[in-house]
């Protein structure tokens, strides 16, 4: 028998077992010998193991922006062992977001969350040329600075909770693949793997994009009433994100430090860096920073739609290993052209696109935005939405709730939002998830 059964060891997996482990130590009610985290392939295999590794506040939605905060604390906790660079993050967004942006500061203010606004084309243009001196977008006219936040190391903050983890005694097997779940009772007695069955108290599903399936087996609904509309539970998005190879020293302010992480919404038409075509003259988006783990200039923009049920979304194999979901040329274009549209400095550079596998699929809510929640009586469902890497401190939270302590900052992600009507504001941002 195994107390604390957790699947998945992505970012949400790993942190729920040390805290976990952690807080059972502290409390005198157990240790980390009452946690196993299994996963089917490895530590880091899914969508925590390729994200872009972006750390910010920069959330529309007040619920959103306290749990970051909360997130964004457990990063500055320790930074060395969490591979973490907090450089700060930098949005920029055209007039049709500005109120929305403004909104974002007026409670990052509230909740003491460090950072600055700067509205009106003029004084926007003044403060980005003084970060950058090749800075030249046009049609811009706010931007919102956190001083806090930045990105991580994916594949080294993972091997940082899982070090925090094991060194606690938590058992993390990987290679071992959860083919079923036994319910007795109206609770999970057992999870069933393709290496045997592990007796359990309680479950921790925190699977990623693989969550369909596991929600699947707690035989929990396919679908959900939003506002009126059955709605289909999961559907998924194809991640569109990659690297320029230029040297990421490159990249600096204009003191030559790192810059803050770039993200730039933009409504002026956006045309090709290479023959002058039109890309798009509707609202668009896209994020970057130098990244010496990915060995150049690193980003992405808005996500694309699978237009699949979910159920015929093949998940496996997942991120680069998927011919169906690696970017194309249409991403290529876009991205080397919204950089050069920025700076000046990547004018000309498309060339330098490192053309290797990337991306994935995340599997998204009705409303774009995590489910953290309770079902069975005792398995316990962090489905982030893919808002997954950022949100470390999801863990802490999950922890002190399977030990009896209920989190304020969960309860606006409860699953029973759907049924009462209280689902989150929508941005202007060309995003699902801002």
């Amino acid at each position: 028998m195994t107390r604390y059964v957790i699947v998945g060891a992505g970012v949400h997996g790993l942190s729920t077992a040390w805290h976990l482990a952690r807080r059972l130590r502290a409390t005198g009610r157990g240790s980390g010998a009452d946690v196993l985290v299994l996963d089917k392939a490895d530590i880091g295999a899914g969508a925590s193991g390729v994200a872009c590794g972006i750390v910010r506040n920069n959330y529309f939605q007040p619920a959103m922006r306290e749990l970051m905060a909360h997130s964004v604390a457990v990063w500055e906790s320790d930074p060395s062992a969490f591979a973490y660079h907090p450089v700060g993050y930098l949005q920029v967004a055209p007039g049709v977001m500005a109120e929305d942006v403004a909104g974002i500061h007026a409670s990052q203010r509230e909740i003491g969350y460090d950072s600055v606004l700067v509205e009106g084309a003029a004084a926007v243009r003044g403060y980005l040329t003084e970060l950058f001196a090749d800075w030249q977008a046009p049609g811009v006219s706010v931007v919102l600075h956190e001083k806090r936040g930045g990105y991580a190391n994916n594949q080294g903050a993972l091997r940082g909770l899982a070090a925090k983890a094991r060194a606690l005694g938590v058992d993390i097997r990987t290679g071992v693949r959860v083919t079923g779940l036994r319910v007795d009772g109206g609770a999970v007695t057992a999870v069933e793997t393709d290496d045997g069955v592990v007796d359990c108290d309680q479950l921790v599903v925190a699977a990623g994009p693989w969550i369909r399936d596991l929600w699947a087996m707690l035989e929990l609904p396919a679908s959900v009433e939003v506002a009126g509309v059955d709605t289909p539970m999961w559907t998924y998005l194809a991640l569109q994100e990659g690297t320029l190879g230029v040297d990421p020293g490159e990249f600096t302010d204009n003191t030559g430090r790192p810059p803050p992480v770039v993200h730039v919404d933009s409504d002026a038409p956006l045309y090709d860096d290479v023959d002058g075509g039109l890309v798009t003259e509707a609202l668009w988006g896209v994020y970057y920073k130098p990244d010496f783990q990915f060995d150049g200039v690193q980003g992405g923009a808005a996500p694309l739609p699978v237009t699949r049920p979910a159920e015929q979304v093949a998940i496996d194999p997942y991120g680069p290993a998927s011919p169906e979901f690696s970017v194309g040329e249409d991403f290529v274009r876009m991205w080397t052209s919204a950089l050069a549209h920025c700076h000046k400095r990547f004018e000309g550079r498309r060339q330098l696109y490192r053309r290797e596998p990337s991306g994935g699929v995340g599997a998204f809510t009705p409303d774009s935005f995590p489910v953290f929640d309770t079902f069975r009586e005792n398995a316990y469902v962090i489905a982030d939405s893919n808002h997954g890497f950022k949100m470390i401190g999801v863990g802490d939270l999950v922890a002190a709730e399977m030990l009896g302590e209920p989190q304020a900052l969960l309860e606006p992600f409860r699953f029973d939002r759907y049924s009462s009507g209280r689902v989150h504001p929508v941005s202007h941002s060309p995003f699902p998830w801002s």
